[in-house]
């Protein structure tokens, strides 16, 4: 008869132990390799997936960057434009005449009778082009060829119809600029002044401004498609 020690040394140490290596842990390591090479190709084809689409979106980025600054140019053109023709208007009202020949008279305003101050015309913003690298205006002059060309242009978009002024004053403007009109309408072509006209660069009176990019544009002004093209300018508004 076994004693109560034997017997336990014999459940202790005489039953065979159960192996503490299981079957399935020699699969473990290749069930994780197989499911790490299945994640590796999934992460692959989406980092594709994710290129691909980046690649088509990225014209679409640019060129809607590209508009929005061509909606500031023309919202900031018109400003400078509505700011020639105060400027023009305030000068008759002092008994002068004459035209900005700069965009720092517009900025520093002018002065009304009656008024202690000047009258601020145009916004430091508007000032700067945001479609040109040099941030700067070009300056469009009367007779020039360019808004000989704006206006040619122009009234092709209005089927040959020269939109008028609506300020009266400026109307007198648009008589010095006779024979740039009297060309357009193919009356005289040969009585034109504008190819001696002011160049960008010349000092003198202008009576609007265009953006210094020669790029095409992504919208239409008055069906322009060329930045350096586009005039801003009172008279014909």
């Amino acid at each position: 008869m076994m004693t109560l020690n034997k017997k336990l040394h014999h459940k202790i140490f005489g039953m065979p132990q159960a192996s503490r290596t299981s079957p399935l842990s020699h699969r473990r390591p290749e069930l994780r390799s197989g499911e790490a090479g299945y994640t590796l190709v999934a992460l692959l084809a989406l980092m594709t997936l994710l290129a691909m689409f980046a690649a088509a979106a990225a014209p679409s980025i640019v060129q809607q960057a590209q508009r929005e600054r061509e909606k500031e140019a023309i919202f900031r053109g018109e400003q400078v434009a509505e700011a020639v023709r105060v400027y023009y208007k305030a000068k008759n009202l002092r008994g002068d005449t004459g035209l900005p020949t700069s965009i720092d008279q517009l900025l520093e305003g002018v002065q009304i009778p009656g008024r202690t101050k000047k009258l601020q015309i145009l916004r430091p913003s508007a000032a700067r082009d945001p479609l040109s690298s040099s941030g700067e205006w070009r300056l469009v002059k009367p007779r020039s060829p360019e808004i000989l060309d704006f206006v040619r242009q122009l009234m092709v978009y209005t089927a040959n119809v020269r939109p008028p002024t609506r300020d009266p004053q400026l109307a007198l403007v648009q008589q010095n600029m006779a024979p740039i009109v009297v060309s357009i309408l193919g009356l005289d072509p040969s009585n034109t002044s504008a190819q001696s006209g002011l160049s960008e660069d010349s000092t003198g009176p202008f009576i609007g401004v265009s953006s210094r990019s020669k790029r095409n544009s992504v919208i239409t002004y008055y069906g322009i498609e060329r930045h350096d093209q586009w005039v801003f300018t009172p008279l014909f508004r």
